[in-house]
Order: C-alpha cells, then sequence, then structure tokens
C-alpha cells in the first residue's frame, strides 16, 4: 500500500477516510482514490479511465494494453465510445466498476502482451477490433496523419508481433 511510509495503516486508512468525506478525493474502488474533476454544469466528472488503469499498474505490478474498441477509440479510428473498457494484461481478470462505466483487465498471451504500452501495441489491438476488410484507404489516412515518423518505425520495429495482414497495413502506413 502506499503512503505507509507516512504513518501507520491505521492512520493512513483514517486520512483517506476523512479526505474522502470532505469530498476532497474519491474512492474509485478498493484502495484507488483519485481527485474529482469538476464541471462548472454537470458537476463531478467520470475518473479518467487511463489514469485508473495506470494506477493498477503501478499498484499491482501489471502490464496492460487497451483493446478492442476502446483502442480503436484512443487512436481516433472511431467516434464510440465503449460500455466496457478492456485492457488487455499479463495478470489476472478482473473487473473494476466505476459508477457506470465497467474496467475489464483481460489476462492474454505473452505474444499480445509484447507490444504493451508502445504504440503498435495500441495500433495492432485497434485493427483487430475493426477486421481486416473494414481497414480502408480513410483508417489509413487517419493512421498516417495520427503516427509521428518515430511511431511509424516503432511499427516497423515491432512488425513481427502482428497478424501478417496487419503487418501489410504497417508497410502502407511506413510507405
Amino acid at each position: 500500500m502506499q503512503f505507509l511510509d507516512l504513518g501507520s495503516r491505521m492512520a493512513v486508512d483514517q486520512t483517506l477516510g476523512r479526505l474522502t468525506k470532505s469530498g476532497t478525493i474519491r474512492r474509485l474502488t478498493r484502495g484507488l482514490y483519485d481527485y474529482p474533476a469538476k464541471h462548472p454544469d454537470f458537476g463531478d466528472l467520470p475518473p479518467n479511465y487511463d489514469r485508473v488503469a495506470q494506477a493498477l499498474v503501478g499498484r499491482d505490478n501489471l502490464k496492460i494494453q487497451p483493446s478492442g474498441a476502446y483502442a480503436a477509440n484512443l487512436l481516433g479510428l472511431t467516434e464510440q465510445v465503449p460500455a466496457k473498457i478492456v485492457f488487455f494484461t499479463d495478470g489476472p481478470n478482473r473487473k473494476v466498476q466505476l459508477g457506470k462505466q465497467t474496467i475489464v483487465l483481460k489476462r492474454t498471451t505473452p505474444r499480445n502482451m509484447a507490444t504493451a504500452g508502445r504504440i503498435s501495441g495500441l495500433v495492432i489491438q485497434s485493427l483487430r477490433y475493426l477486421k481486416q476488410g473494414n481497414v480502408d484507404s480513410t483508417v489509413l489516412a487517419k493512421l498516417k496523419r495520427r503516427l509521428s515518423d518515430d511511431d511509424k518505425n516503432t511499427l516497423m520495429n515491432d512488425i513481427r508481433y502482428a497478424p501478417s495482414w496487419i503487418g501489410d497495413i504497417f508497410r502502407k502506413i511506413q510507405g
């Protein structure tokens, strides 16, 4: 547990409880807190899902990789904001409920995790979600605009982790 260098477990628990009760912080799930962001018209905003996922990474010593519709949304390939946000992980399967939203950690193969945390992993998972038949010139143009030269080089370095049809797309993006 973090903060144990600042006091005893009981003192830390009491302080977190007081800060939660006063509204300074918000308890998301056991052991996870954030500072609630407020919108002037809508009140408390939902937590930032990437930050929650990164907090889980730090707390539980995991590797994660956004997948499915969430990965495609992060790259701007779809407008859809999924009801379930799925991350592949090298840790155990788990669901974290954050209000109306669910973060799903789904255990996967080492090959799927080989590119975790890199742009190539995000692109691979996005393209898998879209499926080969739906990757057209519009998707390619969006990826070419979105990715920097360094990102494109990373794709080429990680091409061995991608299915062959995605490798062909990597080459077109680089081209």
